[in-house]
């Protein structure tokens, strides 16, 4: 089995952190991504399953990973069930799942630590209006600690806590045993959610209010496009012309093994 606990967080220390100080983390798709988050002392990664490897676990180092499983794509609790197991071998320290109570109750009981999602759900934005801040009611945000409470009651351990009033944050941090984390719920999560594409300016898509960007990879990744085209345009035009191959690209042989060669054709 992979991914023996060595420095990283277990789910016994992020608890212990809960009110003591906010864990930072981020949302990576490449093992780039993952080698400098852990380089960099992020807390925490977000890794969705499909991207989710050996290589990956490897590369996020001392990282505490939640796994995603995909909602949509996996349907059954015995889905859910399977692809947790199968994400918790490789490593895992934890799985994110969207679906219904009954699913997070099994995996659960079955000791695998679930996070799951309040507020802004972009897979079930529909239900509260679309892609637009949860909570800033009355009734919607006591709906948020209703949802919270019934995560509580099926023992899931964290929670995504997606675009809620940042006063409305810190009331339910009061009242929670789970683990908030924040993505645009203010300074009262108990850790800092974002995704790389949005820290590396290389965003695909809308960027969210809350995401805050500290350099511009999305002109480095145009610059090194241009280049790419130059590169392959300039070999086109190498082939074209005779240049490529030239002799140096080429293996030898000598005249005579040429000639014996030749008389063994004809």
């Amino acid at each position: 089995m992979s991914g023996l606990y060595h420095q990283r967080l277990t789910v016994a220390d992020i608890r212990a952190f809960k009110g003591q100080r906010q864990l930072s983390m981020l949302f990576v798709d490449t093992v780039e991504e993952a080698a400098a988050a852990a380089e960099a002392g992020i807390d925490m990664l977000s890794i969705i399953d499909p991207v989710w490897t050996p290589e990956m676990r490897e590369a996020a180092g001392n990282c505490f990973v939640q796994v995603g499983l995909l909602y949509g794509q996996l349907v059954t609790a015995e889905d859910y069930q399977r692809a947790a197991h199968r994400v918790m071998q490789i490593g895992g320290d934890c799985v994110y799942c969207a679906s219904n109570l009954s699913t997070i109750d099994l995996l659960a009981s079955d000791g695998i630590p679930v996070v799951s999602h309040v507020g802004l759900i972009p897979s079930k934005a529909t239900w509260t209006g679309g892609f637009k801040a949860v909570g800033k009611t009355a009734e919607s945000a006591m709906q948020v600690m209703e949802d919270i409470r019934r995560l509580e009651e099926v023992g899931a351990f964290g929670v995504e806590l997606e675009v809620v009033p940042d006063r409305v944050a810190a009331e339910i941090a009061k009242r929670t045993n789970l683990v908030l984390l924040g993505m645009g719920a203010g300074p009262h999560a108990d850790a800092q959610y974002l995704f790389a594409e949005d820290v590396l300016g290389y965003t695909r898509g809308h960027k969210p209010r809350h995401a805050k960007t500290y350099r511009d990879f999305a002109a480095e990744y145009e610059r090194l496009q241009s280049e790419r085209i130059a590169a392959f345009s300039e070999f086109r035009a190498d082939v074209d012309g005779g240049a490529y191959p030239a002799p140096e690209h080429s293996v030898t042989i000598s005249d005579a093994e040429l000639a014996a060669f030749v008389a063994a054709l004809d």
